[in-house]
């Protein structure tokens, strides 16, 4: 954490008022017990946000977690915004809108003039350049990445991402307001994905390849399990949402080509609009995915040449390509300095992913199954030492 002096947090303002942005506002709420206005396009819409969100509170409450006079004091604390000068005294605004770079400048180019000029601006973006969103601020000094993840009531992760222009203070700021909302703080350099998404993105690409040439998916699924994740990879691509994964993974290959490559299948399931690839419990399918993922893998089956048979997971040569693949990546990481040491991409995967506590972290699983030495030519806690 940077030397630098910390500005009070008083009031905070969160703008969007979809799902994640209640979640942000209930979680700055009740952690800082501070006022915090949100605000939208659409008054309705606005309107629903606030009341949703004052409703977490209530379920809250109706699960005994705490009492119905805390819940009705932390939803007294969540109100709509009804003109911009209700953000004007705010002294941390965070964007949760639509993530795409275009929109999020727009959002801080209209509300910048009405804002404080030593209020500290956030985006909750989780792959995009925090310094390319604040090239046309006046102040591009106060802006920074505060990256929460979800689902925020139980994700203690906080990426932390200073842009090429964030000043110390606001850096130095953002660590001390993690602290008041009990998360645990990680710097991460201004990179594409940041941490946890780039390397579960990279294992994707891997997952991607396979099912593109023509692997049983049940068994692509299965493969990694001796990586210790807590859901299959096609489990957590449910949970995320194909449609999050699809725009991380094109943000990556954009970045680096040369090592995220586009999924035929992934590409169509989300084009397709589909919330899910596997069938909920309970539900009835003759194949391992929905019948609609099953239906977009028959129609790109083959578009990709890929390198690898798709039963590779019955063999091990997936889970050795994904292992050498996560390491590769995590070597590019530390050589561009997106974080100090190996340590914090472990601690970023154990808190933001739950990768095992008890198994140390990604990186010593990497070394014990030789994927480092076979990759970087050392293991990667000879890095540490």
């Amino acid at each position: 954490v940077p030397d630098a002096p910390v500005r009070p947090i008083r009031r905070a303002a969160v703008i969007g008022a979809g799902l994640m942005a209640g979640q942000l506002a209930s979680l700055m709420a009740q952690g800082a017990q501070i006022p915090v206005v949100m605000t939208d396009l659409d008054d309705e819409r606005l309107a629903t946000g606030v009341q949703r969100t004052r409703d977490r509170f209530t379920a809250q409450a109706e699960k005994g977690r705490m009492s119905p006079e805390q819940a009705e004091k932390l939803g007294s604390l969540i109100t709509g915004a009804k003109s911009p000068e209700d953000l004007a005294d705010a002294d941390f605004v965070i964007e949760a809108v639509f993530e795409e770079l275009d929109v999020k400048k727009k959002v801080f180019a209209q509300w910048e003039p009405v804002l404080r000029d030593d209020a500290i601006l956030a985006t909750n973006t989780s792959s995009l350049s925090v310094t390319a969103m604040g090239e046309d601020l006046k102040h591009p000094e106060r802006l920074v990445g505060f990256h929460v993840f979800n689902p925020v009531e139980v994700t203690p992760l906080l990426e932390i991402v200073a842009a090429q222009t964030t000043d110390d203070s606001t850096v130095a700021t953002a660590f001390e307001f993690a602290a008041t909302l009990r998360r645990i703080a990680v710097l991460v350099k201004d990179a594409p994905s940041f941490v946890v998404n780039r390397v579960l993105t990279r294992m994707y690409d891997e997952i991607g390849r396979a099912i593109d040439a023509g692997g049983d998916p049940e068994t692509v699924d299965l493969a990694l399990a001796p990586l210790g994740l807590p859901m299959t990879p096609l489990q957590l691509l449910d949970f995320v949402g194909p449609a999050v994964l699809v725009h991380i993974t094109h943000t990556m290959h954009q970045a680096y080509p040369d090592r995220f490559t586009l999924s035929p299948w992934l590409d169509a399931v989300a084009e397709a609009g589909l919330t899910r690839v596997l069938p909920r419990r309970g539900e009835d399918s003759d194949t391992y995915l929905t019948p609609q993922a099953e239906q977009a893998r028959d129609r790109t089956r083959g578009e990709r040449a890929a390198s690898s048979a798709g039963d590779d997971g019955a063999n091990g040569q997936l889970l050795t390509r994904v292992q050498d693949a996560l390491a590769d990546e995590i070597g590019h990481m530390l050589d561009e300095s997106v974080v100090a040491s190996a340590r914090d991409v472990d601690l970023c995967m154990i808190l933001g992913a739950n990768y095992p506590f008890h198994l140390g972290g990604i990186t010593p699983y990497l070394d014990r199954c030789g994927a480092a030495e076979r990759v970087r030519g050392q293991r990667f806690d000879a890095a540490k030492k």
